[in-house]
C-alpha cells in the first residue's frame, strides 16, 4: 500500500507573479506549505531569473497540468544586442561580441524567419536531459554538450520597441517546449551581431495571465489562512481549450468509476473528440466521446 500524502485535499489553481531569483520548484514548494496542501505541481518552468506567470496546480487540478502545458503561452524579453554568453542570457559568462548593430527593419525582417513550425536548439544551460543527465550538469562540468533541434510552433514574433542600439524589446506566442534564450541567441546569429536574453517575463499563459498574479511575499502573508484560500481558481479553468460534456449523477458514478458514461455536448464534438465531463459545472472525468458516451481516461474526485 502506497503510503499517504500528509496535507490536506485541498484542489484549484494558484497563479503565480513569479519573483527573478527564484526557481520554479522553490515557488512550488512554497504554494504546498502555505496552504497546506497535500499535492502540487505546476504547468511549465520558469528559469530562475524569469519573471512573470507561473500556474500551480493543487490536488485534483495537478491532472489538467498537460492541457495548459500544451496551451500557447506569451513572453516579453529584452535581448541584447552584441554579446553572446555562455547561458545565452544575463547570467552567463561572455564568449563572444561585435561592434555590428542591425537597423529596425532588418531585425523585423529576420523575426520572419522564426514564426511558425521551427526548430530550436535549446540551450546548454538547460533541463533537457543527454543520456539520463541534465544538460546544465553537463555544461557545469565543461563538457561539450551537444543537443539535438527539436519541434518549436511560435505562432508570433514582434518587436515592440528599439530603447537604444543594443537593446530589442519582443514579444513571442508559442506552445510548449520554447526556450526564449534560443529565440535570443539565434536571432543573434542571424543578424550577426550575437545576442543574449537580459530579462524575460512570461506575460500569460492558457487561460492565466501574469496581471492576476499573485506575489511571493502576499502568499507568505496570508499562509496557513482563509485568505489565500479565496485566491485558489477552480481546477475546471485549466479545461479551458477542451470541450465541454455535461452528465448525469448515474453517469458522473460510472465515470468516477472508471467506465463509459452518458455525455450531452454542450457544443459541436465530433465522434472521437477528446473532452471533458462535468455535473453542475464540476469536472467528473476527462475522456474521448463515443456515440452518445465519454470513455474516461482520467477522473476526478468529487
Amino acid at each position: 500500500m502506497g503510503r499517504k500524502r500528509k496535507g490536506r485535499a485541498v484542489s484549484g489553481w494558484l497563479v503565480v507573479d513569479k519573483p527573478a531569483g527564484m526557481t520554479s520548484t522553490a515557488v512550488v514548494n512554497k504554494v504546498r506549505w502555505a496552504l497546506g496542501a497535500a499535492k502540487a505541481g505546476h504547468a511549465g518552468t520558469l528559469d530562475p531569473e524569469a519573471t512573470g506567470v507561473l500556474a500551480v496546480a493543487l490536488g485534483e487540478a495537478t491532472k489538467t497540468v498537460p492541457y495548459i502545458t500544451d496551451a500557447l503561452k506569451a513572453y516579453e524579453f529584452s535581448v541584447r544586442l552584441g554579446q553572446a554568453t555562455n547561458t545565452d542570457d544575463a547570467e552567463g559568462e561572455m564568449i563572444a561580441e561585435s561592434d555590428t548593430r542591425p537597423s529596425d527593419d532588418r531585425i523585423k525582417d529576420a523575426l520572419n524567419n522564426f514564426i511558425g513550425d521551427i526548430r530550436q536548439v535549446p540551450p546548454k544551460f538547460s533541463a533537457v536531459k543527454i543520456d539520463g543527465q541534465r544538460a546544465y550538469k553537463l555544461a557545469r562540468d565543461g563538457e561539450d554538450v551537444e543537443i539535438a533541434a527539436r519541434p518549436l510552433f511560435v505562432d508570433s514574433l514582434i518587436m515592440l520597441d528599439r530603447p537604444d542600439e543594443d537593446h530589442v524589446r519582443l514579444e513571442m506566442v508559442c506552445g510548449k517546449g520554447g526556450y526564449v534564450r534560443s529565440i535570443a541567441r539565434d536571432l543573434g546569429e542571424a543578424l550577426g551581431c550575437f545576442g543574449h536574453v537580459e530579462w524575460l517575463r512570461r506575460s500569460w499563459s492558457g487561460p492565466f495571465e501574469a496581471s492576476d498574479g499573485i506575489r511571493i511575499e502576499d502568499i507568505d502573508r496570508m499562509a496557513k489562512s482563509p485568505e489565500l484560500d479565496d485566491h485558489l481558481l477552480a481546477l475546471e479553468v485549466g479545461l479551458d481549450d477542451l470541450p465541454e460534456v455535461t452528465t448525469t449523477i448515474d453517469g458522473a458514478t460510472k465515470l468516477r468509476n472508471g467506465n463509459p458514461g452518458i455525455a450531452f455536448p454542450k457544443d459541436e464534438v465530433e465522434y472521437g473528440d477528446e473532452c471533458w465531463a462535468s455535473l453542475d459545472g464540476q469536472a467528473v472525468a476527462i475522456g474521448r466521446f463515443k456515440g452518445g458516451e465519454l470513455h474516461p481516461s482520467k477522473v476526478f474526485v468529487g
